[in-house]
């Protein structure tokens, strides 16, 4: 698995430039308030809070005191909340949108459960992840009663190549999609490594981390998908390496496809998952009601 990636920092253009200039120039248009705001929140949201101004305005590309400004905005309508010396983290407004959101999603609905089944079973985290573009964002984590130390909160966010639940949502993607996806930052096509796990992953119904991105963790993921067989999440075990070697994967591996399956069988009979990021088509190929226990409505609506 990777590291935690900060939001996209703004460039910042200059006040002086005619408007549409950028558009004339081929350049992106400079950020609005809005886009600004937003880039704030974001921020304010990430691990770690509460967050310092400084780091606030490093992780956004922002100068200070717009990011000051904003957030005393933001502080006014409560979605921002000052902390001890000057940093802020999210407010009981921002808090409460985010909880009734995940509250009323069918696919963590369905998914609760089985994560916690998971959890039990295999000792594990267990969570329930979604793709953010090129990033996947884990939305419900289930921790285990002994972590050894292990740390996956609620929100944790990763490169979509960086471990098995990006693996996981690539291998539901059409060739065509998941190829620029997984390919490197400079558009060079993925490595042998990255290609023989989604292979491994289209074969099997989940794909595994073998790679050992964090030199300590494991983590294995299957896709779930909705009532049209798009994938809209994933369902993930994490643990470190020690708990979650090849043995482990080749026993958890059909547990958590299983379990998928059963999240997907739901949805397929009540649509409604809204958390899922996950842009496309449907697939051609799938792991297949025959194959990993999806469902036949799901399996007609290919």
């Amino acid at each position: 698995m990777g590291k935690p990636v900060n939001s996209r920092p703004q460039k910042q253009t200059s006040a002086a430039a005619p408007v549409g200039a950028a558009e004339a120039d081929g350049a992106p248009p400079a950020p609005g308030p809005v886009d600004k705001a937003m880039e704030v929140l974001t921020a304010l949201a990430a691990a770690g809070a509460p967050h310092r101004l400084a780091d606030l305005a490093r992780s956004t590309g922002l100068a200070k005191p717009t990011v000051h400004r904003l957030l005393r905005a933001l502080a006014t309508s409560g979605y921002a909340e000052a902390g001890p010396g000057g940093s802020y983290r999210p407010g009981p407004r921002l808090l409460g949108l985010a909880a009734g959101a995940l509250a009323d999603d069918a696919a963590l609905r369905r998914a609760g459960p089985l994560l916690d089944e998971l959890r039990v079973r295999t000792g594990l985290f267990a969570s329930y992840a979604v793709r953010d573009d090129r990033a996947v964002i884990h939305l419900d984590v289930r921790a285990p009663a002994q972590d050894f130390g292990l740390d996956l909160p609620p929100g944790f966010r990763e490169p979509l190549t960086a471990g098995a639940a990006g693996l996981a949502l690539l291998s539901a993607l059409p060739d065509g999609e998941s190829g620029p996806l997984s390919a490197g930052p400079d558009g060079a096509p993925a490595d042998e490594v990255t290609r023989a796990a989604l292979t491994a992953a289209v074969r099997d119904g989940y794909a595994f981390d073998g790679t050992d991105a964090w030199l300590d963790r494991r983590a294995l993921a299957s896709p779930v998908r909705d009532a049209t067989g798009r994938a809209v999440g994933a369902l993930v075990l994490t643990g470190l390496a020690f708990t979650l070697d090849e043995a482990a994967a080749r026993l958890y591996g059909p547990m958590v496809r299983s379990a998928a399956a059963a999240v997907s069988a739901g949805l397929a009979a009540q649509a409604g998952a809204r958390l899922g990021l996950v842009p496309g088509p449907d697939r051609d190929t799938d792991f297949g009601a025959g194959r990993t226990g999806g469902s036949g409505r799901a399996e007609e609506s290919r």
